[in-house]
C-alpha cells in the first residue's frame, strides 16, 4: 500500500513539474513583454495587454473541445500534445515578429494550457483515492507554480543579459525535455465525457441541476478565480500604488510594481510547501468543507479590512494574509471538485469546473477596473462570506463522512 502511494505521489509530482516546464515561457512574458515589446515587432503598448489576456478568453470555448479531444485520444496523448504545442509556442516567442502572429501564438498557448491543466486534473482524480484528493491537488498546485516563479525571474534575467530569443529557446527546450516524463508517468487512460448515446445537455439537467454540492463547487471555483486571479492579481499594483506608493527598505525606495511582484513571488515560493500541507490537513479532517468554510470566513475578514486606513507595514501584512488565503482556498476548492467528480462523469464535471475557473479569471480583471477598489474589496468580502454561509447549508456527500 505504501509503495502504491509513493508511486502515485511521484506521478503527481512529475505531472506538476511537466506543467511547470510548460508554464515557463508564458510567465516570462508578464515581465518581459511590457519592457521589450518593440523587440517582438509590436507597434503599440496596448497590444501587450491584448496578448497577455487573449489566452484566457480562448480557454473558455476551448474547454469542451479539450474534453472531447481527451475523450478521443486519452489523457497521456492529450498531455503530450499540450507539451508539444507549448514547446513550439515558447520557441516562437523568441523568433516571430508582429502582432498578428503573436496573437496566434497566444491563442495556441491558451489551448495548450487548457489541455494540459484539464488532463492533469483528470489524471489526479483518476488515480487518487478520495482521502488523498486534498494532498495530491495541493502537491500539484504548489509544484507547478514553480514554473511561474522561475519563468518570471530567470526569464527576465536571461532577456536582460542575453536576449528574448535566448530565453525563449532555453524555456522551449525545457518544455520539450519534459515530454519523455509525460510518456512514462501519465497513465494512458481513456475518459468518457458523457455516457454513449447521451447529449451534454442530459447531464447538465439531470446531474448538475439536481446536485447541490456540485453546483456549489462550480460556483465556488468561479468566485475564487474571479476574486483572486481576477480582482486581486489584476489590481494589486494599482492598489499598492494608491495606498503606499513608495516604501523605503533600508533607505532604498521600493515602488508599487516591485512590491506587487514581491508579494506574488512570496506566494509562489511558499506554495510548494503550504498547498500540500493544507490539502493533507483537509484530507484528515472529518469534513473537508468545514475547513473550506473556516478559510472562507478568514478571507472575508481580511478582504473587508483592505480598504481600511492603517500603517503601511500592517497593511502589507494584511495583503500577505490575503495571499495566504489564495493558496488555501485554491487548493481546497480543487480538492472539493475532485471529490465531487469522483463517482461518475469525471471528465464532464472536471471540464465544467475548469470552465468556471477560466470564466472567473477572465471576467475578474474586467470587473476589477469598473469599481473603485474600496467597493471591489468590500464586494469580495461579501461574496466570500456568502459562500461560507451557503456551504453550511449544502449537504455533504458520502466521501466527507467519517
Amino acid at each position: 500500500m505504501k509503495s502504491a502511494e509513493r508511486s502515485r505521489k511521484k506521478q503527481v509530482q512529475l505531472i506538476a513539474l511537466i506543467t511547470a516546464a510548460c508554464l515557463l515561457g508564458d510567465s516570462m512574458l508578464y515581465i518581459v513583454l511590457p519592457l521589450y515589446w518593440k523587440d517582438a515587432g509590436l507597434t503599440a503598448l496596448y497590444q501587450v495587454g491584448i496578448l497577455l489576456s487573449v489566452n484566457r478568453f480562448i480557454r473558455l470555448p476551448f474547454n469542451p473541445v479539450a474534453a472531447w479531444l481527451l475523450q478521443r485520444i486519452g489523457l497521456r496523448n492529450g498531455i503530450i500534445v499540450a507539451v508539444a504545442i507549448s514547446g513550439v509556442v515558447t520557441l516562437g516567442y523568441g523568433y516571430v515578429q508582429g502582432f498578428w502572429i503573436w496573437l496566434v501564438l497566444r491563442c495556441l498557448w491558451g489551448m495548450s494550457w487548457t489541455l494540459l491543466r484539464l488532463g492533469a486534473f483528470l489524471t489526479i482524480v483518476q488515480m487518487t483515492d478520495n482521502n488523498k484528493h486534498g494532498y495530491h491537488m495541493g502537491l500539484y498546485n504548489g509544484l507547478f507554480r514553480i514554473g511561474s516563479l522561475v519563468g518570471m525571474l530567470a526569464g527576465a534575467l536571461l532577456t536582460e543579459l542575453i536576449s528574448l530569443t535566448a530565453a525563449a529557446a532555453v524555456f522551449s527546450l525545457l518544455a520539450v525535455l519534459s515530454m519523455p516524463f509525460a510518456i512514462r508517468y501519465v497513465p494512458a487512460t481513456d475518459m468518457e465525457v458523457v455516457p454513449k448515446g447521451q447529449s451534454v445537455l442530459n447531464p447538465l439537467i439531470t446531474v448538475v441541476g439536481k446536485d447541490k454540492f456540485l453546483m456549489m463547487t462550480l460556483f465556488s471555483g468561479l468566485s475564487i478565480a474571479m476574486i483572486y486571479q481576477g480582482f486581486f492579481t489584476s489590481t494589486l499594483s494599482h492598489l499598492i500604488d494608491a495606498n503606499v506608493s513608495v516604501l523605503y527598505i533600508w533607505g532604498i525606495p521600493i515602488g508599487a510594481a516591485v512590491l506587487a511582484a514581491m508579494l506574488q513571488a512570496l506566494r509562489w515560493g511558499w506554495e510548494p510547501w503550504l498547498a500540500p500541507w493544507i490539502g493533507r490537513r483537509s484530507d484528515s479532517s472529518r469534513h473537508r468543507p468545514a475547513v473550506f468554510i473556516a478559510v472562507l470566513v478568514a478571507a472575508a475578514v481580511l478582504f473587508a479590512f483592505v480598504p481600511v486606513t492603517m500603517p503601511a507595514a500592517w497593511w502589507l501584512l494584511l495583503l500577505l494574509g490575503v495571499q495566504l488565503t489564495a493558496t488555501l482556498l485554491t487548493t481546497l476548492a480543487d480538492a472539493i471538485a475532485a471529490d465531487a467528480a469522483s463517482h461518475s462523469l469525471k471528465t464532464f464535471k472536471i471540464t465544467l469546473y475548469s470552465f468556471m475557473l477560466d470564466l472567473g479569471a477572465a471576467i475578474g480583471p474586467l470587473l476589477g477596473y469598473l469599481l473603485d477598489y474600496r467597493e471591489l474589496y468590500t464586494a469580495a468580502a461579501v461574496i466570500l462570506l456568502l459562500l461560507a454561509l451557503i456551504w453550511r447549508l449544502v449537504p455533504r456527500p458520502k466521501p466527507f463522512t467519517a
